[in-house]
């Protein structure tokens, strides 16, 4: 008789348990984030980022986010032009057509030159003043965001855009 009510007391804990450990068990989705996962960007740390067009010349910067009800980047607002955030034209670009570089920026403009100011050649790459120490002012948390963004527009043609508004 002592055995029938072990052999019961035995299946229940194991019932028990087997519920009580798939309760427990969430999904990737449910669990909340304990650390930054490789290819993740913080929000606070797009806004301000410098924009290039593909001749490398800067465009404007990221003022915005602007999130779909999935909760995806629909938009990157653009700030263009004015000086320091004032006068400053908005326009919203969609966010996949914007390319996402974690390198500086490169110029193709200046040549290096011999140490008695020979021109080598005139294609040789140089970073931009905008870009110098980029990379290591970021240290250990370069992966946080990218360097900037490029988009393929003349500051003129973003100017010529609709204007954003808040």
């Amino acid at each position: 008789m002592i055995s029938k009510y072990f052999a019961t007391a035995l299946l229940a804990t194991a019932l028990i348990s087997g519920m009580a450990s798939a309760q427990t068990g969430t999904s990737k989705t449910d669990a909340s984030a304990t650390m930054h996962t490789e290819g993740e960007w913080r929000a606070s740390k797009l806004i301000g980022v410098d924009v290039y067009n593909e001749a490398n010349e800067k465009i404007g910067d990221v003022n915005e986010l602007v999130l779909d009800r999935s909760g995806k980047v629909a938009h990157v607002i653009l700030g263009v032009g004015g000086f320091v955030g004032v006068g400053e034209h908005y326009v919203a670009i969609a966010f996949d057509k914007l390319k996402w570089v974690n390198e500086p920026p490169r110029s193709m403009t200046t040549a290096r030159t011999a140490s008695d100011g020979t021109v080598l050649d005139g294609t040789a790459q140089t970073t931009t003043g905008a870009a110098t120490g980029s990379t290591t002012s970021r240290g250990a948390n370069a992966s946080w965001h990218p360097d900037h963004a490029v988009y393929n527009a003349s500051k003129d043609q973003l100017l010529a855009l609709p204007e954003f508004k808040y």
